[in-house]
């Protein structure tokens, strides 16, 4: 295996998105052997440090602490990192790569929704990413995605896809994500102040893919008349949904809504666990982690039919479509039926089992290998 630099700079501070899968993928590499090296956010040093004992952890310089000063320093200051720490392969996990590294590069392209959804994005991020996954996809010795459907996306809208990209599904911490004890899910209900006695959950960025104001309008239809209506919870970053905020104004009085932000990761199992229903009517996604991690805590899950979404829920979750009238009716369905809820939180724990952060890493070990060995790193049967 070769040496492997990983460019960890693009990991946010609440961890979130690329951290998750970053901050999953480091540790099961480095069960499996991989020589490693980091390079990270100077704020990240002691993290990385403490997390891979026995591997070389670069701090970045301060300045590129800014999205823009990083994607500079990436240019120049990359390359001269890995040269300095004698990698053979460099790991780019979240789009942009050095356009002249001096070494193979592998590249993870999370999503192909920029291409298939481009309404869902704002512009300057539709731009931005549209244009480095085809530089990727041309440029770099492999590249890695999370699901069969965005490779099959990528070839489908780039004509960039020949051979060069792996599949590597994410996988669930399963000491983080399980089924919760009452005492876990205690300890969400009083972190999220609720009076109601039940909860519809969702977790995610509120930005449009993921379908909010439809599912809030979803959740009154379902809720209406009932004796008991169970909350809506939208955990996770506020994103820039701008329709979220007009649709909550209509919920009427009776009805309980909590937004609580960003939740800490130990209050996740019993978030999760703990609802009557994890609702994801997400418009588009080229993996959809918080539907697996879900699954894990074995959440009742609702979600719809786009892209990875059957590839990671199976036939252990329900489907919906993804209008407020559809969620609305299949919702309102699981809600009455505690059987059926029963079932789908017994095979979603079944299902969820199978996506493994080691055999993510294993994939990668192959794509390291791979780009290693320039017979191999840019030929294949064309996909596209």
């Amino acid at each position: 295996m070769p040496r492997v630099l990983v460019d960890a700079t693009a990991v946010p501070e609440d961890r979130g998105g690329v951290g998750r899968y970053v901050d999953q993928l480091l540790p099961a590499l480095a069960e499996l052997g991989t020589d490693l090296a980091v390079v990270c956010q100077h704020r990240d040093e002691a993290y990385y440090r403490e997390l891979l004992p026995g591997a070389r952890v670069v701090p970045a310089p301060e300045a590129i602490a800014r999205r823009p000063a990083r994607l500079a320093w990436e240019q120049v200051g990359l390359p001269r990192v890995a040269r300095e720490v004698g990698a053979q392969v460099l790991h780019c996990p979240h789009y942009t790569m050095p356009l002249a590294a001096g070494l193979p590069v592998v590249t993870t392209l999370h999503d192909a929704t920029f291409f298939t959804h481009p309404e869902v994005h704002q512009r300057v991020k539709r731009t931005f990413f549209r244009a480095w996954t085809t530089a990727s996809l041309r440029r770099a010795a492999r590249c890695v995605v999370p699901s069969q459907a965005t490779l099959d996306e990528l070839s489908r809208v780039t004509r960039g896809v020949h051979g060069q990209v792996e599949v590597a599904h994410h996988g669930v911490d399963a000491a983080r994500f399980h089924v919760p004890s009452e005492q876990e899910v205690a300890a969400a209900r009083r972190h999220l102040g609720l009076r109601a006695g039940r909860y519809v959950g969702f977790l995610g960025t509120i930005e449009p893919r993921k379908n909010v104001p439809a599912l809030i309008e979803g959740w009154q239809q379902a809720v209406a008349g009932l004796p008991d209506p169970p909350a809506l919870v939208l955990a996770g970053g506020r994103g820039w949904d701008e329709r979220v905020d007009e649709v909550l104004a209509r919920v009427p009085d009776g009805l309980e809504v909590v937004r609580p932000g960003y939740l800490p990761l130990e209050l996740l199992a019993g978030f999760l666990g703990g609802a009557e229903v994890l609702a994801y009517p997400s418009l588009a996604e080229g993996f959809g982690l918080p539907v697996l991690e879900a699954m894990a805590c074995g959440a009742p899950v609702l979600t719809t039919r786009s892209l990875a979404l059957p590839e990671v829920g199976g036939d252990a979750v329900a489907y919906t479509g993804y209008d407020a009238g559809s969620i609305g009716q299949r919702l309102g369905e699981l809600l009455a039926a505690p059987e059926e809820r029963a079932r789908l939180s017994a095979a979603a724990v079944a299902r969820a089992a199978g996506f493994t952060w080691q055999a993510c890493a294993e994939q990668h070990r192959h794509a390291y290998a791979a780009a290693a060995r320039p017979s191999l790193g840019r030929r294949g049967p064309d996909v596209g």
